[in-house]
């Protein structure tokens, strides 16, 4: 028994106890690892690190605390007090006593050669462009570690490994005489790029800066897709913050002010809504199914419709021949809410149910960020056709901008939809690894979509969504208008202005959705929301030279 206990502790046990034992006679000081950059997609620096540097103590290795805490203290800007306290701890090797510390401080401090002080160099975040695309960049702590969005997101790549500088100490922790220094190199974090292209993340940050003060509005947001690849060009939330100087004193405006509500929040989507609905039409039609409307089918003129003894009313009042003798695109340009409700109605909960699925509704789109919504959406064994013919124009269905915005991509690219991503690539020493797209699945034909497309260039070309148009250029695209609800019912004089819309409309490569909330005087979208997509595809067309059809 005693051979077996022998061979246990020297062979079996052996490695664990050296280790034990060297920790106690070493200590180390961390070398912290540079934090990896973030890169828009063409290589454009939006985040990076300014050279500061973190302040030690080894209270044993100090011979005058007082002295030691008043220089620290003089040159840190820092209490004396708080500081004598931590360097007289007795029951601890080492402390830190200051992070983030501008080089001028450091080389003062390093003037007085105290003992017992150390300096490693550490990271602070420098944020290019202040408040611009703060709410998906995110931050990090004092200490380097990501706190929210893409810094918290891909903190495992970007924050790299801490190396460190390890030295012997004597049974109390003094420093030997006949030290041996072994330094242990940190590996830094990798560069990654984004999918973001930031000359349209300041175009759509000066067009949602504009139309909340032309509006007065509460505040307003905006999602630029590349509706090709669901690759995220752009994302704003406005009223936002300087990343350079987080409110980390006050949790409540840190909350509000730092929280995606394009990815994490949801409301109700109003017209914009009824591209889908078009869409699941149009494909029904072209697969023979007889319950679906042709393009060329007229409906009821009627300004009402009387579902389950619910009342659906147009927008307008019908007077004068409005909204008579209508066709689908009719229907689109004027957003004529009955027309919808015969869709959804014709359709059926099953099948018009079975295109919500595909377009993502009631469901995550998949991106790369934390907290997305699911949105809301009635079960379907619980909807009555009441509910159905609202959702049919946008009502009792709650979305994320990102669902609506990557439902309406697909709807006109196609019918593809794909996993949106806010991640282009990992800059690695052998180039960049690049994220290949995620096709989900196909929602509705090439056919559809073209047809599709055509109708929404006629809402822009000459239906209400016409403050979005552009002379020579083919823009498509739906305006929104929807009530706010408040304590389980509908907030009085509270409106989401929205336009949704893309260019060019025969092949899109760009598509935006704009929301405007809770806009003062006018609120609906064809005159809030549209003008500001307006202004944002302008600005695109200027930075991105394109040219105009012939």
């Amino acid at each position: 028994m005693i051979a077996a206990r022998y061979f246990y502790v020297q062979v079996i046990w052996g490695g664990k106890l050296v280790l034990r034992a060297a920790d106690q006679w070493n200590r180390d000081i961390p070398v912290i690892a540079a934090r990896g950059r973030i890169l828009d997609r063409n290589g454009v620096q939006l985040v990076g690190n300014a050279a500061t540097y973190s302040v030690f103590v080894r209270p044993r290795s100090v011979s005058d605390k007082n002295y030691a805490a008043a220089v620290l203290a003089g040159v840190l800007n820092a209490d004396e007090g708080e500081i004598l306290k931590k360097i007289s701890a007795s029951d601890r090797s080492e402390v830190t006593v200051a992070r983030q510390v501008e080089r001028d401080r450091i080389t003062e401090l390093a003037g007085y050669a105290l003992d017992g002080v150390y300096f490693a160099e550490d990271n602070t975040r420098v944020y290019a462009y202040g408040d611009a695309l703060c709410q998906v960049l995110g931050f990090t702590s004092s200490d380097g570690m990501g706190i929210s969005g893409i810094e918290k997101m891909y903190d495992g790549v970007l924050g790299g490994q801490n190396g460190s500088i390890l030295y012997t100490t004597d049974i109390v922790g003094n420093q030997t005489e006949d030290t041996r220094i072994v330094y242990n190199a940190a590996r830094d974090g990798s560069d990654i790029s984004l999918t973001v292209d930031i000359t349209i993340q300041l175009a759509a940050e000066q067009a949602m800066k504009d139309v909340c003060v032309s509006s007065q509005a509460k505040r307003a947001a905006c999602v630029v897709l590349d509706p090709n690849t669901f690759e995220v060009l752009a994302m704003v939330n406005y009223p936002s913050y300087d990343l350079n100087d987080v409110p980390r004193d006050d949790p409540a405006t840190l909350n509000s002010l730092s929280r995606n509500t394009l990815v994490c929040d949801i409301y109700e989507p109003g017209s914009t809504f009824k591209v889908l609905t078009a869409a699941a039409n149009i494909q029904e039609y072209l697969n023979g199914n007889g319950a679906a409307f042709s393009p060329t089918y007229i409906f009821n003129g009627s300004r009402t419709r009387s579902v389950d003894g619910t009342t659906v009313r147009c927008w307008s009042d019908h007077a004068n021949g409005k909204h008579s003798n209508q066709t689908l695109a009719d229907a689109l340009n004027n957003s004529c809410n009955p027309c919808f409700t015969d869709i959804a109605l014709a359709l059926g909960t099953q099948t018009f149910y079975d295109y919500l699925s595909a377009f993502g509704l009631g469901n995550v789109t998949g991106i790369d960020f934390a907290g997305e919504a699911l949105g809301m959406l009635v079960p379907q064994s619980l909807v009555r056709d009441c509910d159905l013919a609202r959702i049919g124009f946008g009502q009792t269905v709650a979305v994320t901008a990102l669902q609506l915005a990557c439902a309406v991509a697909a709807a006109v690219n196609g019918g593809n939809y794909y996993v949106p991503s806010l991640l282009k690539g990992v800059v690695a020493e052998d180039g960049v690894k690049e994220v290949t797209p995620v096709l989900k699945n196909r929602v509705i034909s090439g056919e559809a979509s073209a047809m599709l497309r055509q109708m929404l260039e006629g809402v822009v070309r000459e239906g209400s969504g016409k403050n979005a148009y552009i002379e020579g250029y083919r823009v498509g695209g739906k305006t929104g208008t929807a009530q706010k609800y408040e304590n389980g019912g509908v907030a009085s004089g509270k409106y989401v202005s929205s336009f949704v819309g893309f260019f060019p409309a025969d092949a899109p490569r760009y598509l935006a959705l704009v929301i405007v909330d809770e806009p003062q005087g006018a609120y609906y979208g064809s005159v809030v929301a549209a003008p500001a997509a307006k202004a944002l595809f302008e600005d695109i067309i200027a930075v991105k030279n394109i040219l105009p059809y012939e």
